[in-house]
């Protein structure tokens, strides 16, 4: 079945969503529209309104008392969250078909937030050892500082995974797919991997979406999202999300009340503008990225294209068992040297240069020049970054537009 089929048929309804009719038991574009928010908003509004404010104010002391005793459920202060960043919450557990989600102002603030309300000094953790760059710093460099102790593990090596649990094993932090080789990770696996641990599992999903796979539904319990990404789509606001169940969200909730990184109405507001458009840019992505990635894997220029959806890539059938798609970013080798490649990068003209993905627009990035350019050349080779590889965040645009754009800096290199 695909995604597209999917998006077709009945849904789980998610828990995180008081409302009843708020669930989201419809397709995922219908969920992307109205997921998470009440049929009938403040001020009958169509679309849930901004509320910039930092304090909401009580009638009497009575409220303030009963506030306090958690016989009210109401707002008190901006630092808390506010109605505009919940109502983004629940659509984004909704669509995830989870219990629960928690804003954050970025993806790292995110990932860093739920790692802090998780570990403890001495306790060990698990890397892939390609994961993101400012995961493995904020790893060595913060909780390292408190005595938390690090394994790193290649993406996908089960074995080496095994043999890297300890006694004081918390977590396993997960990336599936990975960047920039999406390499594919059996989730099943690494749950039953970390319950057997007794450990906790957090999965960055950021470039699957809720679209392409649903960790949720294979036991994960910590989603990480950078929802600057395909969960916005505009290129025009930072954002991270931790989804998952009520118990977990709750316990990283409760740690962050006190640390003070909470994201701003409007930026709460933004997303949720982005989310209604979701699934109708996650299927064009795919689409695209399917296509071009057929096109490369074709082309006399190119050596080897990275991208679950062809059978060439290693882990093409785990992701077709475990995806509902395949996603909107593309890797590959050009058949030529470091030089050739950077030529190829500046010669394209609808492909803007620059980092990040999941926008509208299609961007091309030089990953031994951009994200691994402070990684000495021989790291570089050991994790894979070479000198020709090229990674392409497929945006919306006509398919052959994009392609005749890279046939003729293909040529051109």
């Amino acid at each position: 079945m695909t995604r597209d089929d999917q998006a077709e048929a009945p849904r789980q309804s998610s828990s995180a969503a008081a409302d009843e009719e708020a669930s989201c038991a419809r397709g995922l574009s219908t969920c992307s529209v109205h997921g998470g928010e009440p049929r009938v908003k403040s001020e009958a509004s169509l679309t849930t309104p901004i509320f910039q404010t930092s304090t909401y104010t009580f009638q009497d002391s009575a409220e303030v008392v009963a506030y306090n005793a958690k016989e009210l459920d109401r707002w008190e202060y901006g630092r808390y969250g506010n109605p505009t960043q919940r109502a983004t919450e629940l659509k984004l557990a909704a669509l995830e078909g989870a219990e629960d989600a928690f804003l954050f102002p970025s993806g790292m603030n995110a990932l860093t937030s739920t790692l802090l309300a998780i570990v403890e000094a001495g306790d060990h953790l698990i890397l892939a050892e390609d994961c993101y760059k400012n995961t493995r710093r904020f790893c060595e460099l913060v909780l390292g500082k408190f005595g938390v102790e690090l394994s790193f593990v290649r993406a996908g090596d089960q074995r080496a995974l095994r043999e890297s649990l300890r006694p004081n094993t918390k977590v396993i932090v997960a990336e599936s797919p990975t960047n920039p080789h999406l390499r594919v990770q059996d989730l099943y696996f690494l749950v039953e991997l970390a319950r057997g641990a007794g450990a906790e599992l957090l999965l960055d999903s950021t470039l699957a979406t809720p679209f392409n796979q649903r960790p949720y539904d294979f036991g994960v319990r910590y989603i990480l999202h950078s929802a600057t990404k395909y969960l916005n789509g505009h290129q025009d606001l930072m954002a991270g999300a931790l989804i998952g169940g009520a118990e977990q969200v709750e316990r990283v909730r409760n740690f962050c009340r006190p640390i003070g990184g909470v994201p701003d109405p409007h930026q709460s507001w933004l997303l949720l503008r982005g989310l209604k458009t979701f699934a109708i840019r996650m299927a064009q992505h795919n689409r695209n990225a399917q296509y071009i990635a057929e096109f490369l894997h074709q082309h006399p220029r190119v050596a080897r294209v990275w991208y679950p959806g062809l059978p060439s890539h290693p882990d093409h059938e785990l992701a077709k068992q475990q995806m509902g798609g395949f996603g909107g970013l593309v890797s590959f080798e050009l058949d030529g040297d470091g030089q050739q490649t950077l030529k190829f990068v500046d010669s394209l003209r609808l492909w803007l240069l620059g980092p990040s993905l999941g926008g509208v627009e299609s961007l091309v990035s030089h990953p031994a020049t951009v994200s691994y350019y402070d990684f000495p050349p021989e790291e570089r080779e050991r994790l894979g970054i070479y000198d020709n590889l090229v990674r392409l965040a497929v945006g919306i645009e006509d398919p052959q537009d994009l392609v005749a754009d890279l046939d003729r800096g293909l040529c051109l290199a």
